[in-house]
């Protein structure tokens, strides 16, 4: 079980100052004291051409921040994976001692508000494009995958940081943002649940699409982000819609969908890299044997867990060596470097509609048990038995998302959003089951307000 460092030692510090000029592109970029989501354009969009550039440079957006550091945001405070290195932003991480100049937090909340810009820059462009190459099917669709995008990246920032600044215009200027306030984790949320309806009606599905914004895809993150807001009937049919697209299921064996050529049926939406655009995040977990750096590791307890016929079963292929020098498998492409980053795949709809129907008013537990049996029998695991009543079956779908989503960005903001940091991982300090703001952002912006206990 980790604690809560609250003072780390001058050694740490030290380190984490000068890995911050070292890692970031310059130091006048570490000095800039300009705020986050003030990214100008790159370009103008004015025709089919740029347009679909655009839309391009925005899913690389996502990728910048998907391949590996969200992820370890999403892993590294919780109890599935432990550090293994010596550098002091990834300590901060793996002991949840973060303080606001913490580069791998800075960094991300930089990349999701560039993400978020390069989505309104779309959104306030397509409109006025008049392009013979662009029917409006296409002008449409993209439209979607611009509002999917910003709905997708105004999410992570809402369950990572709280209320962020909302921010629907191209900020070619500091002057646009001034004057607007931090909003409210909830209302962060309404505007993500917002995008995501017009995103729903303007995108369309395509059977071999995987690795771009659908209607389906939309479908999903709305079924997500209704679990997150504790809206049990809503997260259940929008799931629900999601299995029963024909285009989506369980691959087997579990190790399939993590498995060249990647994009099987288990993916609702993934990011996809290539040999001129690579994903290195293997590196973290791959030992010095095989080429890599070994920084992040399985923890006793995921090994443990992945290791048993009873709860890991095939789900033991995303681990592979022995003993003291066991390492995660679930990016693997060593030399050729183009893993997928997974956002959503189906068994995240199905333990979902799981835990909706175990919570809701009336609650429907055989139904529950159904999916997380479904889940479990797809990494041939025996069906849940001598689970009785509701609170055993949350338990049980706790764990079984610790162990189906053992290395992605679920494990850490699951137990804070069902308020269970404090039991299970001894976090019991509520202000810090949120990241806190750039020290820069605060600086520079007297509407941005820092997060408490930071």
């Amino acid at each position: 079980m980790k604690t809560i460092h609250t003072i780390l030692t001058t050694l740490s510090f030290i380190l984490s100052a000068i890995l911050s000029v070292i890692l970031l592109p310059s130091c006048e970029d570490f000095l800039d004291l300009s705020p986050s989501n003030s990214i100008p354009s790159d370009r103008a969009i004015t025709d089919a051409g740029t347009l679909r550039a655009a839309v391009v440079g925005a899913y690389s957006q996502l990728q910048d921040y998907y391949s590996g550091s969200y992820v370890s945001l999403g892993v590294m405070p919780a109890d599935f994976v432990s550090y293994n290195g010596t550098l002091s932003q990834y300590l901060q991480l793996d002991q949840n001692a973060i303080p606001n100049d913490n580069v791998i937090t800075v960094g991300v909340y930089r990349t999701i508000y560039r993400a978020i810009n390069s989505a309104n820059s779309i959104i306030a462009s397509v409109a006025s494009i008049d392009d013979p190459l662009l029917t409006q099917a296409e002008k449409d669709n993209i439209l979607g995958e611009a509002y999917f995008i910003r709905a997708l990246a105004y999410f992570d920032l809402a369950r990572g940081w709280g209320g962020v600044q909302i921010q629907l215009k191209p900020t070619e200027t500091l002057d646009v943002l001034k004057g607007i306030q931090r909003s409210s984790q909830a209302g962060t949320y309404d505007q993500v649940a917002a995008d995501l309806a017009e995103a729903e009606r303007l995108l369309t599905d395509d059977a071999s699409t995987r690795n771009r914004a659908q209607k389906a895809t939309a479908l999903a993150l709305r079924a997500r982000l209704h679990l997150y807001r504790e809206q049990w009937d809503e997260a259940e049919r929008y799931a629900t819609q999601v299995i029963n697209n024909p285009k989506y299921a369980l691959v087997e064996p579990y190790e399939a969908f993590f498995t060249a050529p990647f994009l099987t049926e288990e993916s609702v939406f993934e990011l996809t890299f290539s040999l001129n655009d690579r994903n290195s995040y293997w590196n973290m977990w791959f030992p010095a044997s095989l080429g890599g750096q070994y920084t992040l590791k399985p923890s006793d307890k995921a090994v443990e867990r992945l290791s048993d016929p009873d709860t890991g079963g095939s789900r033991n292929a995303a681990i592979a060596g022995t003993g003291s020098n066991v390492y995660g498998r679930l990016y693997n492409t060593a030399g050729q470097a183009i893993d997928p980053a997974y956002v959503i795949r189906i068994a995240e709809l199905y333990l979902i509609r799981a835990e909706a129907r175990a919570k809701k008013a009336s609650p429907d537990l055989a139904g529950a048990t159904e999916d997380i049996n479904k889940v479990r029998a797809r990494a041939g695991v025996p069906p849940l038995t001598g689970v009785t009543g509701a609170p055993a079956l949350i338990f049980a779908i706790e764990e079984e998302n610790g162990v189906e989503f053992a290395f992605e960005a679920h494990r850490w903001f699951d137990l804070v959003r069902t308020r269970r940091a404090g039991e299970v991982l001894g976090i019991t300090n509520t202000d810090f089951w949120l990241f806190p703001l750039p020290s820069s952002d605060i600086l520079s912006d007297p509407d941005v307000t820092q997060n408490p206990g930071y």
